[in-house]
């Protein structure tokens, strides 16, 4: 029986980077760049104001004050995306929006706070501000953003292997890029299996169970960037089973959710090893000892063979989503070109007492939060395999090492975060 670290290993050895594609930048979040991405012209284009105001020559305000203001000529008013065609000279000034191009000749703003425009207002409400009395002084560059002081034309701002979030989607629309090279997601064909199995539109017939794995299996595939395929369910008899699986051919991942135990009727890991290749069977984990792991045969879009590597999960829905995460999620990340595979976690004071009569790994669903400046894990409750209230409750799993008997309340133990961001290093 394989160690938890052996059969990653061997998953991880067997999966490789996929190919680049080009897609719009919307639909790149959470993808690694293909290529670096060069800017073909400065932000902001031109030097505009940071602030609502007037656009001045500093040199006109020296020795300005609240008892001693400069009055200035205002000649125009410019608003963000217009361009003034008049020349801020001496004695002169250009009223003046946030992001508005900044008018030649003048070199500083001056925020409207700063001159008694607003008492001018109320003097004369319906007539236009001609002149405008300024209370202060200012410097050469005050409140003016620089042409390029974002990016510069030909400057690098993203490069290769960038993992894409929201603020890259943003600076690569402020230059225009609105398609991007990327690694491409994998398409991950999810197959159920089991006679007991009822789909979840179907009025539930007396001894089923509704198929939920494929659900919970589907959409953490979607969480961590794949394209889930849901191939639906599949008999416990061979012919089913081998019809089902052909409609995977054309997937990057293949996985399956029960047959792999050693049951009568468990029956995945049997023809992997007769149509495919079996790699290992069983990790010394709990949930998830029953984990299948081969590769089938399968075919390009234009028809060229090709091996798909396959995972067979067991069936009970906790063990199916614990095995996902410890064992699917990195092999999934590393087919996107993702580098940090692994999940972020914390130390945590564990609430309760855990017994490891298995002498293997186990893996229990906590909600661990901050309490008084530490972590704290509490249990989700009940912990078997098939109780996928304890997966549906958790926020992360508690780890126990194999080679420890027992966990007493009040113990540090080592908690994987699920849903923190696992870009992020804690």
């Amino acid at each position: 029986m394989l160690t938890v670290e052996e059969a990653l290993n061997k998953i991880l050895s067997e999966v490789s980077v996929l190919e680049k594609e080009t897609v719009p930048i919307m639909d790149s979040l959470g993808q690694v760049l293909a290529e670096d991405v060069l800017s073909v012209l400065n932000v902001p284009p031109l030097d505009n104001s940071a602030m609502d105001g007037y656009a001045v020559r500093s040199a006109d305000l020296k020795g300005a004050g609240e008892k001693s203001p400069k009055v200035l000529k205002v000649i125009d008013t410019v608003i963000a995306g217009g361009i003034s065609k008049k020349e801020v000279t001496p004695g002169t000034a250009i009223r003046i929006m946030t992001g508005a191009p900044i008018p030649k000749g003048a070199d500083s703003v001056i925020p409207f706070e700063s001159t008694d425009e607003e008492k001018r207002k109320k003097e004369a409400p319906d007539k236009p501000i001609l002149q405008v009395g300024i209370f202060e002084a200012t410097k050469s560059g005050e409140h003016i953003r620089k042409a390029g002081e974002d990016v510069k034309r030909g400057a690098t701002i993203l490069t290769k292997g960038t993992v894409i979030r929201p603020g890259a989607i943003g600076l690569m629309a402020s230059i225009g890029y609105g398609r991007v090279r990327v690694i491409r997601r994998p398409v991950v064909a999810i197959l159920s299996t089991g006679n007991e199995l009822s789909e979840i539109y179907e009025v539930l017939p007396e001894g089923k169970i509704y198929n939920s794995n494929s659900y919970s299996i589907g959409s953490l595939v979607k969480q961590y960037g794949g394209i889930p395929k849901l191939l639906g369910i599949a008999l416990d008899n061979e012919k089913d089973l081998v019809s089902k699986l052909k409609q995977a051919q054309y997937a990057d991942l293949l996985l399956t959710t029960g047959g792999v135990s050693m049951g009568d009727y468990d029956m995945v890991k049997d023809i992997l090893a007769r149509d495919g290749q079996m790699v290992f069977w069983k990790v010394k984990v709990k949930p998830g000892k029953p984990l299948a792991f081969g590769k089938m045969k399968g075919k390009t879009l234009d028809g060229k063979e090709k091996t798909i590597p396959h995972v067979g999960l067991p069936g009970n829905a906790t063990s199916c989503m614990v095995s996902f995460e410890l064992f699917v999620r990195p092999a999934i990340l590393k087919m996107m070109g993702k580098k940090k595979l692994e999940k972020p976690s914390v130390k945590a004071i564990i609430n309760e007492s855990v017994v490891n009569d298995a002498g293997r790994r186990i893996y229990d669903r906590a909600i661990t939060e901050k309490q008084d400046g530490q972590y704290v894990a509490k249990l989700t409750g009940p912990q078997g395999s098939g109780i996928l209230t304890s997966m549906a409750l958790a926020n992360s799993l508690v780890l126990i090492p194999e080679e420890t008997a027992k966990v007493n309340k009040g113990d540090t133990v080592q908690a994987l975060m699920l849903d923190w961001n696992e870009e992020v290093d804690i």
